[in-house]
């Protein structure tokens, strides 16, 4: 039993966490689409798959890289379907252009700066092109549950489990904080915490390995420097979707945060890479062959 065991968990720690990334955003677009009636179009969906698996294709074919590896854009995309809403297909073709090109154009040592859907939610919310529906999730429990189930899988996989921890846990306890000081109920904060976006955002956005520090320190420095800046845009700038301006503007000092607090560069073919020095010592399989790749997804 203990060998079928240690083979699993072998099998399943060199899986490449972006296909439980895909599995996951598409269980909760479906469930979006089906059971929340989500305000997103097949026709948008459509748009959103074929413009960032073309930009994906034409940025392989630019940087001359081995193969064309789809995975990174799919993630992408679905996280467009659930967060972005407009009434233009021509936003949501620019929108997925913006958030792939970021990846090959916006770039820092071999390392692109902007998680690629938030780079261009931002845009396109500061443009004034398109909205979040922050409520479309709604308040029920068992479905926040849910949503932390699958993406703590996810971020587990993906050895980034320490930003999620450290962003949630810093927003909410200055949630709190501020109640308590303002003499509000805490029923205002746990409502504000209440929220499908808030979650979704912390166990799929915030958490992407290749725009995070390499290092544990510099990604829990790095994680409640966001939560310090969702906060500042929600309660001082009185501005919705804090977080993902807190996320945009935050990612800029990643690099200086990798200088002062230098780690293990993460890569997608090799997940235990990055989550531990001593595992980062361990040669990897066939990591050589796609190294050149792997820099640009």
């Amino acid at each position: 039993m203990n060998r079928l065991a240690g083979r699993l968990n072998a099998h399943f720690s060199t899986v490449d966490p972006r296909l439980y990334q895909i599995a996951s955003l598409g269980t909760l677009l479906l469930f979006g689409l089906l059971w929340r009636h989500f305000d997103v179009s097949i026709e948008q969906i459509a748009v959103t798959l074929i413009t960032t698996l073309l930009i994906q294709y034409a940025g392989t074919r630019w940087h001359k890289l081995p193969s064309f590896d789809p995975l990174s854009p799919l993630v992408s995309a679905l996280g467009l379907c659930i967060f972005l809403r407009t009434d233009d297909l021509a936003v949501v073709a620019l929108a997925s252009f913006l958030a792939i090109a970021s990846k090959f154009v916006i770039r820092w040592k071999h390392k692109h700066l902007f998680n690629p859907t938030n780079f261009a939610l931002v845009v396109v919310l500061g443009c004034g092109l398109a909205w979040i529906s922050a409520g479309q999730w709604g308040q029920v429990a068992w479905f926040g549950f849910l949503i932390a189930c699958l993406g703590s899988l996810v971020v587990t996989r993906a050895a980034r489990a320490d930003v999620t921890l450290s962003f949630l846990g810093c927003y909410i306890g200055l949630l709190i904080t501020r109640a308590l000081w303002l003499g509000d109920p805490l029923t205002i904060p746990l409502h504000q915490i209440e929220s499908g976006t808030l979650l979704i955002f912390s166990f799929f956005m915030i958490t992407d390995p290749k725009t995070t520090p390499d290092s544990q320190t510099g990604r829990i420095l790095f994680a409640c420097l966001v939560a310090l800046a969702a906060l500042f845009v929600q309660f001082v700038l009185f501005r919705p979707d804090g977080p993902l301006w807190g996320l945009i503007a935050c990612s800029l000092i990643v690099p200086l945060l990798d200088h002062y607090f230098p780690g293990t560069r993460y890569n997608w073919a090799a997940p235990s890479i990055g989550s531990s020095p001593l595992l980062a010592l361990r040669p990897m399989p066939g990591s050589l062959l796609i190294h050149h790749q792997r820099r640009f997804l």
